[in-house]
């Protein structure tokens, strides 16, 4: 089972891989991983034990308000405000000052008992490193949408929503830039991930990790052609013989 849909813990995609697992099919996304990459919490704190390079973030709970202006204090403006669990920019806002952080928090907290405040990075475009098998298998830079400050801006007029995006092999992306979505990858499972992160002068920073990347034609694809989807295959009969020989993959 190769799920090629927007995956959430509370919707049919994850109860179809979970399913399909307990049934003994081979599944990407599995449901493990859909659990791990969809809440950024649990993200943030893996990268924070591991060591691993990321923007400083720190966890606000409702019940909480009172820290709202220390978070503010310690991260600087502006920053960046999170739900656990939004996917495509959406439940993501940037705040300019105190002011703009409590309307924000108060917005968000509709949603979530708890948010995500983080540093603001600037960069022309993120990178994304899709990892299979705990292998790097392509990258891709994601400009900013056009006057936008990330890849989507849903408020955009229609052909403007999504920035650019530009394929590069992965022998000549930034090593560090590939090893730390690598290393980022192998701690969530070994399915297909695109590691999302920003490179700011020497800092290489994890933004996120997506457990169902684009694979689309003529984009992630650009570079390798019908061979990346000849490596997604390959994936699926190697596990499909090690199970059929009683074996872990």
């Amino acid at each position: 089972m190769f799920i090629r849909e927007t995956t959430r813990v509370d919707d049919h995609t994850y109860r179809f891989a979970k399913r399909a697992e307990s049934e003994g099919l081979v599944v990407i996304d599995d449901p493990s991983s859909i659990l791990r990459c969809t809440n950024k919490v649990y993200l943030t704190d893996l990268l924070k034990r591991r060591g691993l390079g990321m923007p400083a973030t720190e966890i606000l709970y409702k019940d909480r308000p009172q820290e709202l202006e220390q978070a503010g204090r310690r991260l600087g403006f502006p920053l960046v405000l999170k739900i656990p669990d939004g996917c495509f920019s959406r439940g993501v806002i940037k705040v300019a000052d105190a002011q703009a952080l409590s309307s924000a928090a108060q917005e968000l907290f509709e949603h979530s008992v708890l948010l995500l405040a983080q540093e603001y990075c600037y960069t022309e475009y993120d990178w994304r490193v899709g990892v299979l098998n705990g292998e790097a298998l392509y990258a891709c830079q994601y400009f900013m949408s056009k006057g936008h400050w990330q890849i989507y801006n849903h408020k955009a007029v229609p052909g403007e929503i999504n920035g650019m995006c530009k394929a590069v092999p992965i022998e000549q992306a930034p090593p560090e830039v590939v090893q730390l979505a690598v290393d980022t990858a192998r701690l969530i499972g070994n399915g297909l991930y695109g590691v999302d992160l920003k490179q700011a002068g020497d800092r290489v920073l994890v933004i996120e990790v997506n457990d169902n990347p684009n694979l689309d034609a003529g984009t992630e694809d650009a570079v390798l052609g019908d061979e990346l989807y000849r490596r997604v295959l390959q994936a699926f009969i190697q596990r499909l013989e090690l199970k059929h020989r009683g074996q872990a993959w």
